[in-house]
């Protein structure tokens, strides 16, 4: 067996699909109407189909759950954030944060409320230690990565 994909359910797909296109500069790679698929490797379903797929009522199909995620990695987190602000009815489960290991993210909402993340690159978290004066032993540390991983990042 191999699992190919995630799929979000949503309400208005031409709407969600300008969201991923626009926010994240994703393509479209398969377009059947009901259902489109991006270049990221996962798919978006009109929520009236899908009830019908699963023999459910639209209203018992219900969003935002905060029990998933899509993650998205970015090189440059901080320009990201200022194209970010650009688009006004963006709803944030929270401002950019670090954690322990150093990697920093953004989480926000999509238009059917999907929790979306977005975090720096481990690649991006260790050369910005060893930028910072850490050293090699002590960036794995941090991060958790082995000391071959950090060195390939340089």
């Amino acid at each position: 067996m191999k699992f190919e994909a995630p799929m979000l359910v949503v309400d208005d797909i031409n709407r969600s699909r300008a969201f991923y296109c626009d926010v994240f500069g994703l393509k479209v790679v398969m377009d059947f109407g009901e259902n489109i698929t991006f270049d990221a490797g996962f798919s978006l379903q009109d929520k009236a189909l899908w009830a019908t797929f699963i023999d459910a009522e639209e209203k018992d199909i219900v969003y935002r759950g905060n029990d998933m995620e899509l993650y998205f990695e970015e090189e440059k987190l901080d320009e990201f954030m200022d194209y970010l602000k650009s688009f006004k009815d963006i709803e944030y489960l929270h401002d950019i944060k670090e954690y322990n290991w150093g990697q920093r993210v953004i989480r926000f909402y999509d238009p059917d409320d999907h929790v979306i993340e977005v975090g720096e690159s481990m690649t991006v978290v260790c050369r910005r230690f060893i930028s910072q004066g850490m050293t090699i032993e002590e960036t794995a540390q941090r991060t958790m990565f082995p000391v071959e991983f950090v060195k390939a990042c340089l």
